[in-house]
């Protein structure tokens, strides 16, 4: 079975000009689909790596396979954690940030660091560790679930993510995204530790 392009949870309309449809024509329907093209040339070339999953990819390949596979997870995971509306962390997970980072804005602001600061391309990422929340960041298609972490939420900081919208201005692109878009009714539900499974393909 071929590895697929998810659809959006909501409509490329949906973010108004804070991540235009076009950016969405642009990063889902473009930049997402051709790691899923590309992904899927690697496996059928290669009948060893038929029928494992996504999540078996990225933790047995390396180079170019690893490069697609993470970005096809890395992608969707991305997609699941945004909103169209604005909403407010409750229950555990503004217990845990409370506990973290002194309030959503606190954690918020870490966030925002992390993905201003990393070098270059990657994902800025809140996981769960030890029982409590994590801010870190990972180059270029790297991803949380090939370090055997428990995801959250994560942030693309590629150049294709913003260009669209904000031009070269990535700390405008993270603060807005992360306090108007963070879906964290969905970011609460991956404190279960089956976030990795919800961005997952069989093979």
């Amino acid at each position: 079975m071929a590895f697929i392009l998810p659809d959006l949870p909501y409509a490329k309309t949906a973010f108004g000009d804070d991540m235009s449809a076009e950016t969405f024509e642009f990063h889902h329907g473009k930049h997402h689909n051709a790691y899923v093209v590309k992904a899927n040339e690697l496996v059928a070339a290669d009948p060893a790596l038929q029928g494992k999953s996504l999540l078996e990819l990225i933790n047995s390949s390396k180079g170019g396979l690893f490069n697609q596979v993470g970005q096809i997870w890395n992608h969707s995971f991305f997609w699941l954690g945004l909103s169209p509306e604005t909403q407010e962390p409750t229950g555990k997970l503004a217990d845990l940030i409370n506990e973290g980072f002194g309030s959503t804005a606190g954690l918020i602001e870490k966030l925002k660091a992390e993905a201003v600061g990393h070098f270059a391309s990657g994902w800025a990422a809140l996981n769960l560790k030890d029982g409590k929340l994590d801010v870190t960041s990972y180059h270029d298609a790297d991803t949380p679930v090939a370090h055997g972490a428990t995801p959250l939420f994560i942030l693309d900081v590629w150049e294709h993510a913003y260009y669209i919208d904000y031009r070269n201005a990535r700390p405008s692109y993270a603060d807005t995204t992360l306090n108007k878009h963070v879906n964290w009714a969905w970011v609460a539900e991956n404190l279960d530790g089956n976030g990795a499974e919800r961005a997952n393909q069989p093979g």
